[in-house]
Parts: C-alpha cells; structure tokens; sequence
C-alpha cells in the first residue's frame, strides 16, 4: 500500500508552510531517515525526514519550489517498487490537520491514508497545474492558486499563466508574504486570546554604560559584548526568582515551569523578510564572550534564513531591543506561547538632581508586556523592579 508524504506541523500555531525543494528524485529508493524535502515552517527551513521506506513517487500535481502548503497535506507518495501510486493527491482534511499537533517531521504510515483521504474539505485543495505552468508562474511573479485552468479537470496549464500576466488579472506573489502572513497570524492570535497589560519604568543606566565602556576598551582585536548580551545574561538571572513570570497558560490555566526547566530566552532579530525570534539557551550560566559569538551565529542566521524551526523555539521569554532606533519606550506584543515579553528602550542623557545640583545623567526604559491570565500585576512589578536593581548594579550582579 502507498504510503502518503504529508506536511507535517512544525510549530504549535503553523497552519501553512511554504515548499522549498525536494531533496530527492521521483523513482528514488528511500530508506527511513533519508531526508525527503525542505519545508519552511514558522519562518524557519526544516529538513523532513522519512520514518519509512518505499520508492518516492512525485505526481505532476506535487508541490513547486515556493508553493503555500497546507498541515496534513499530501504531497508524495512512498510505494513498493512495482506499486502505482494513487492517481490523484487527496484534499486536506482540515480538521484533523487542525488537532495535529507539533512533532518529529515524518512521511505517515500506511495507517494514515484514512485520515486524510476523504474529501471532507474539497475548498482548502489547490488547483491541479503542471510542473511547467509553475515554473512559468514563478518567473513572471504569478499567483496560479487563483487562477482557472483550461487543462481537463481545470488543470492550469503555461498558457493560463501567460493569458493572466499579460490580461494583469492575476495576483502578483509579493515578496516574503508567507513571512508576513505567519507574523501577522502570531501577532493577531497573541492580541486576541490573551489579556495583555504592558508595564513601563526606567532605570539608571549609568552603571550599565559604564560597563559596556569598560568592555569596549579591553575588548582588543575581539568583538565587545554589547546591550543585548549583558540584558540576556541579567534577565535570565532574575527570571530564576521568577516562575510566574516563566509560566504558559493551558486550557487547564496556568502552567508553572517545572523546577528544572531551562531559562532560555527568545531575541526579536529585524531581518528583509520580518521579525524572527531565536532562542538563546542558558544565557545565565554562558559567558559574556560566547553570548557575543552565539547573539551574533543566531542574529547571522536568522538574516539568511538558515535557522531551524527548533531554534526558534522552547524559550520562555523574549526581549525586544528598539534602543538602536532611537525608541524611548513601547508596547511589545507577546511572543505565544511564553506569558512575558520585555521591551527595552534607548539609552538617553538626562538631568539628574543630586543634593542641590544638577548632574548628567542616563536612563533606560523597559516595557514589560504580560498575559493577565497567567499572573497579575504584582509579581510582575516585582520581577520588574529587580531587573531594575540590576541593571542599575550590573557588575555586582554577573560576578555573583
């Protein structure tokens, strides 16, 4: 029996990847572990595995490099050697694709098929085209998903998109908008399945400044660690005193992390194609020069778009650094499923009253966004007013 490659979920709200490349050739023979295609899930490119054997049998209609694909779609199918593979590529079942949750990426068992064979969702399945109309599609920028073939069965064939591009009726892809349309999903889910309340202070600076100072003049030939190394490493270590602030909620309410569970700790990272958050483990326990070096693989990384979907995930918090913009302070919307995100603000000269004088100053703010359901507004002052106290004595709190 044929055993179906489907989409597989490769975040906990991922809906729609976007297909890269196969990785192998149709009528290729293809043992478990062999590494079918690239799919690009929550803004990240994965490898997908097979967990079975099989000839790899690719149809017509199969997926192009760039093609929105949907959770649960098939794709592909692995056969015996003398097996025909099914003639046609069944729709996506919606809802099971729905309750599928995140896990190991997988071509499915022979126990699949009845899943998402049915054609209970007729309207998510794309048109049939051929491998040429979308390369066709490609170059001229075309939308073939919109489009009506002239092929039997509506199969959109190249002169559909020509007829298209040339009548201007078409939709035109636009760069990275399957990034966009994932940030912009994130984003609306984190404003409306959550209760958030955004906390604003500021804290003396000059001690923090001081110290980056001190870095950069020692630092040599090496790079110097910057604000977002030292705001890591300090974060990480107050949110030790913090479970609340590190909790998830449940459909059960809130969680609170286990007693040994992992700091680690999301950086938002501005690149061509939008925000991505990759996670730095352990950011307490690391030293300062390899924060530098990771902060740096990882920001690099996200910018190519050669990051892995676990990368960007486990961290149960994440900081925002809108300082190099020249922002004082801001609403930072939550990074789902974490509870807390902190929104860090420019370093500014200000005047500061000492006694009966009038000395320079500096200042930073902090914007710290919490979900209401998870934990109220006093410990999240609390752990608010600690980082303070130690941004305000940075030395102090990294020799500790």
């Amino acid at each position: 029996m044929a055993h179906p490659i489907q989409i597989p979920r490769l975040g906990w709200s991922m809906e729609e990847g976007v297909f890269v490349e196969w990785l192998k050739a149709d009528g290729d023979t293809i043992e478990p572990g062999d590494v079918l295609f690239n799919l690009e899930g929550e803004k990240a490119i994965q490898e997908i595995e097979s967990i079975d054997e099989g000839v790899l049998r690719i149809p017509d209609d199969a997926p192009a490099e760039g093609d929105a694909v949907l959770v649960g779609q098939v794709i592909g199918w692995l056969c015996a050697e003398d097996e025909e593979p099914p003639d046609e590529l069944p729709a996506v079942d919606l809802a099971t694709a729905a309750a599928a949750p995140p896990g190991a990426p997988r071509a499915p068992s022979a126990t699949a098929p009845a899943a998402i064979a049915t054609a209970a969702a007729p309207p998510a399945r794309r048109p049939a085209s051929s491998p040429r109309a979308r390369r066709v599609a490609a170059e001229l920028g075309i939308d073939w998903t919109r489009l009506s073939g002239s092929g039997r069965g509506g199969r959109i064939r190249e002169c559909d998109i020509r007829a298209a591009a040339d009548a201007g009726t078409a939709a035109k892809v636009a760069p990275a908008a399957s990034v966009r349309r994932v940030i912009a999903q994130r984003m609306l889910t984190a404003s409306q399945s959550t209760a958030a309340v955004t906390l604003t202070t500021t804290a003396d600076a000059a001690a923090l400044v001081s110290l980056r100072q001190q870095f950069l003049a020692t630092a040599g030939d090496e790079p110097a660690p910057g604000y977002n190394e030292i705001l890591l490493k300090l974060t990480a270590i107050v949110l030790a005193d913090h479970p609340q602030i590190r909790s998830q909620w449940a459909e059960s309410g809130p969680q609170p992390p286990a007693a040994d569970a992992a700091i680690d700790i999301g950086l938002a990272v501005d690149t061509e194609r939008g925000l991505m958050v990759p996670v730095v483990r352990n950011p307490a326990s690391a030293t300062l020069k390899a924060l530098v070096q990771t902060v740096t693989d990882l920001a690099d990384r996200a910018r190519s778009r050669t990051l892995a979907a676990n990368e960007m995930s486990g961290g149960v918090f994440t900081i925002t650094n809108l300082g190099a913009q020249g922002i004082d302070a801001f609403t930072p919307i939550l990074n789902l499923p974490q509870a807390a995100i902190l929104g860090i603000g420019r370093v500014r000269a200000i005047p500061v009253v000492k006694g009966e004088e009038i000395v320079p100053g500096q200042q930073i703010s902090l914007s710290l966004t919490f979900d209401h359901r998870v934990l109220d507004g006093a410990p999240a002052a609390d752990f608010l007013s600690d980082l303070v106290r130690a941004l305000e004595n940075p030395a102090a709190m990294l020799a500790g």
